[in-house]
């Protein structure tokens, strides 16, 4: 029932406020007890820009808590149970409130890349973002050749993420079949439709610009083509060193809280 509810809640939160598209280039303020973030939300990803714009506009972020810090990797923040006030024991913010993916090869995890955090494959093979939860990449830098071992992993990734895609989609409409399909026909439809992707998109591939900002600026490259940015830091990237840098416990939660005092939208 508390799921149930804080369901209900979010839902309410993103399916009202301005009916207007905001205005080009959406600049948000995160002000922090470590300082000011500015933030800058692309167009490219409008679902994940819209939703973020609405739960700024109503205060969801205000309070919360970063909650998962790893130095040289990542900050995540954006889960309102961890308000002062709190929410209902139960809720889960992160996997019963999520939104389509919208992967784009022009937006990469360098440092300052805002991007939507995620459950896993295993429990969310359509790689849906959590509507609420996100996080902005510190990561470290990168030489080419450990470019060159991580595009093989990420190719890897995805087609082992796209693979789980098209079993789930194939599985459940299976299951929704008058006459299910067998286990081996499953199969074959699964790979069959990854055929299909593979031949239309073909290997992923770093652009010069991509390795030139993992070599000079520094980054996260494991996530890409996986998790959706849809944004990045314009100012206070030194705030976020700050909030990477503070001793955690074994969660990574920091032993001392980090919150958002206030988000709100911004003119350039």
């Amino acid at each position: 029932m508390n799921k149930i509810l804080l369901v209900a809640l979010l839902f309410s939160i993103v399916s009202c406020g301005a009916t207007e598209p905001p205005a080009k280039e959406t600049y948000v303020l995160l002000t922090t007890t470590l300082g000011d973030i500015k933030l800058k939300l692309y167009d490219e990803t409008p679902v994940h820009r819209d939703n973020f714009v609405k739960l700024v506009n109503a205060q969801v972020y205000d309070d919360v808590i970063f909650h998962r810090v790893i130095s040289s990797f990542m900050i995540q923040t954006g889960d309102p149970k961890t308000k002062t006030e709190g929410l209902p024991i139960g809720a889960d913010t992160l996997s019963t409130y999520t939104i389509p993916p919208e992967f784009n090869s022009l937006f990469y995890h360098k440092k300052g890349a805002l991007a939507a955090a995620r459950q896993g494959n295993n429990v969310n093979p359509e790689m849906r973002s959590s509507g609420t939860q996100f996080y902005i990449v510190q990561g470290s830098h990168w030489n080419d050749n450990r470019l060159n071992q991580m595009e093989t992993t990420i190719n890897t990734n995805i087609k082992q993420s796209m693979f789980n895609k098209y079993m789930f989609e194939v599985m459940d409409s299976s299951n929704n079949a008058e006459t299910p399909l067998s286990s081996s026909e499953i199969q074959e439809i699964a790979s069959n439709k990854m055929f299909n992707y593979l031949a239309e998109h073909g290997d992923y591939k770093m652009s010069k610009k991509q390795r030139e900002d993992y070599i000079n600026i520094g980054g996260s490259p494991s996530l890409d083509g996986t998790y959706t940015v849809f944004g990045e830091v314009v100012e206070g990237l030194d705030v976020v060193d700050k909030i990477a840098a503070v001793a955690t416990d074994g969660n990574d939660k920091p032993l001392s809280e980090i919150r958002i005092i206030k988000a709100k939208i911004v003119k350039k």
